[in-house]
């Protein structure tokens, strides 16, 4: 799941400084805030364009607002998703090796500043930088993510617990904007791109964002990939597509609320008449695609109705029985799938890590 959120205009977190500091920048730093109404026009254009397809789709962008960012935190805490405790247990075994590995050849005075696309609460981060100050002394850390929420609670929880830390926050959207990446004098910088949330691209687009990120850093910086391994994706695995159907469709039913909260937002934000008694979840394995896909699948022929807004006139939308909203797909990976990805977007995979049951795999690549 894609680990991202919308922007709620809010000021600067108050947190207190951990000393020692580090480098002389500003602790925390907000980019200019996006206004309500571009959200606003974002989303009825997003319902627009998707429920008027063929076939239905919505974006899982959609999925976070602030009762969908509490529901995929509960997500990640649910026995049947292992990708969040799996990956933070490769972290907490081999944070060391990945800090050392990505600052070889940067020479004594020399440190690595991470950036985070995508960062959210930031939760499994904090291993890796509680090792860059231990390794370094201090570090910089640049989370990126559209979420002003999610970042003050990551800020907030950094500056409190990893004395060294220096938070630089920006809010974009790192998948269409130039990244705000600020270098500092004397560093080299790693850029994570954990939790698989590469996996919600298609390969092309995915291919692009890795593009996107190449492209802001220089020769010999290096990229952290997290990405979730497909059914016998890797020798030994031991993950089977009941156990990739489960964590995206549990017993408790917390991801069928976590997708079925995109109609409720739609419901609130844009005045339609969605009844989510009407649409039940699915989700389904596509084995030709190595994807997990998630659908809201209408139980019964009814129509919506969204009123008039920035995005056109008043929009009736027809479902059939049994037809669906494709919300969100999650690629699996190979590691070779892995290692072809970080080629075509001109990094060079240099090391990889899995868990003991080769459920998930985090890649260290160097840009070329």
């Amino acid at each position: 799941m894609l680990a991202a959120g919308e922007i709620h205009s809010r000021g600067t977190p108050s947190a207190k400084p951990s000393s020692p500091r580090g480098p002389d920048v500003p602790p925390t730093t907000f980019a200019p805030e996006t206004t309500p109404t571009n959200t606003a026009d974002a989303i009825a254009l997003e319902a627009r364009v998707g429920l008027s397809a063929k076939p239905k789709t919505l974006s899982p962008w959609l999925f976070y607002d602030e009762a969908g960012s509490n529901l995929f935190e509960q997500i990640t805490e649910l026995p049947e998703y292992y990708l969040t405790r799996t990956e933070r247990s490769i972290f907490a075994a081999h944070a060391a090796e990945i800090l050392h590995e990505a600052a070889r050849n940067q020479g004594p005075a020399g440190k690595l500043t991470l950036i985070e696309l995508g960062a959210g609460t930031a939760t499994k981060t904090g291993i890796l930088l509680a090792e860059a100050v231990r390794q370094q002394g201090s570090v910089v850390y640049q989370p990126v993510d559209v979420s002003e929420t999610a970042l003050a609670e990551a800020t907030d929880n950094i500056l409190s617990n990893i004395p060294g830390v220096t938070v630089r926050v920006q809010v974009a959207d790192y998948t269409r904007e130039a990244l705000p990446l600020n270098r500092l004098p004397n560093t080299r910088t790693l850029a994570l791109y954990i939790g698989s949330s590469i996996g919600n691209f298609t390969p092309e687009d995915a291919r692009d964002v890795l593009r996107n990120l190449r492209a802001q850093l220089l020769p010999g910086d290096t990229l952290l990939l997290g990405t979730d391994l497909a059914p016998n994706g890797a020798p030994n695995a031991n993950k089977t597509e009941a156990m990739l159907l489960a964590a995206y469709d549990d017993t408790a039913g917390t991801t069928a609320a976590f997708n079925l909260n995109v109609l409720t937002r739609l419901t609130r934000d844009l005045g339609a008449d969605f009844d989510t008694e009407n649409f039940r979840h699915r989700a389904c394995w596509n084995p030709t695609q190595s994807r997990i896909e998630m659908h809201l699948e209408s139980i019964t022929a009814q129509r919506v109705h969204i009123p008039a807004n920035s995005s056109g006139s008043a929009l009736t939308i027809n479902f059939a029985a049994g037809e669906t909203i494709h919300t969100e797909n999650s690629y699996k990976f190979t590691t070779a799938a892995v290692d072809s990805l970080l080629r075509a977007a001109n990094f060079e995979a240099t090391k990889s890590w899995q868990d003991p049951q080769h459920l998930f795999a985090v890649t260290l690549a160097t840009a070329l």
